[in-house]
């Protein structure tokens, strides 16, 4: 089965308040979004790499692309104001191929290990739907907005990640029906799947803490002490 990362880099960087979005940002001489496609570039059971990026900077994405000459990178795809248009279009420009897998990573996480796409890509032989995500360490609060309503058994809880990776006609067939629902509300393709698809089993694989996500500010210190770890 062909694997092919799909790289979202749609996002404006608007909680990191920088004029360009976050992905441009440099770290450690190389941008975010470098460090990011480098990483399943590199990745021997990835196929093919498909980028969405805020039509904005189509242009300049396809420049970098060229200048880092990745031979993995097919597309270039516009993005959409909402994160799941992005996976919208992804879905769309793969929808005539056979069956392939579709591996989501968020651009802005750019420390992803090449232990957990390997992971991911094995976890793909056996299931259609596949997470990643870490143990929750802190005790979580539900809440009314004022007051504590429950303390969840943190035991149970995970922190999601990306890549969260399906089968195309998986994900293809979730947005399908959830694109009929008025009311429909999408943070992650994995809560698409498992709202629209409940008789889809999501497996989980074990991510890490380094495989953070360029948030605030204060992540940029973070992520530049860890790539001085990494090289």
């Amino acid at each position: 089965m062909k694997n092919i990362a799909v790289i979202l880099a749609g996002g404006v960087g608007s909680r990191l308040g920088s004029e360009k979005p976050k992905q441009f940002l440099e770290i450690g001489g190389r941008m975010v979004i470098e460090r990011t496609i480098d990483a399943f570039e590199k990745n021997e059971r990835i196929d093919e790499i498909a980028i969405v990026m805020n039509p904005e900077y189509v242009g300049e994405m396809e420049e970098i692309a060229r200048r880092n000459k990745w031979k993995k990178v097919s597309k270039v795809l516009n993005g959409g104001a909402e994160r799941y248009f992005s996976t919208l279009s992804a879905i769309d420009a793969y929808k005539d191929a056979d069956e392939v897998n579709l591996i989501f990573h968020d651009a802005v996480r750019p420390m992803v290990s090449q232990t957990i796409i390997e992971k991911v890509t094995a976890a793909l032989e056996g299931h259609d739907a596949v997470g990643v995500a870490v143990k929750v360490t802190d005790t979580i609060w539900e809440t009314d907005g004022e007051t504590i309503k429950s303390i969840p058994n943190r035991s149970i809880l995970r922190k999601a990640q990306t890549p969260q990776a399906f089968r195309l006609s998986v994900i293809k067939e979730a947005y399908r029906r959830g694109l009929q629902d008025p009311k429909m509300c999408s943070t992650d393709d994995c809560g698409m799947v498992m709202r629209y698809m409940p008789e889809e089993k999501i497996f989980i694989v074990e991510g890490e803490e380094r495989n953070m996500k360029l948030t605030y500010k204060e992540d940029i210190s973070y992520i530049e002490m860890l790539v001085k770890f990494k090289e």
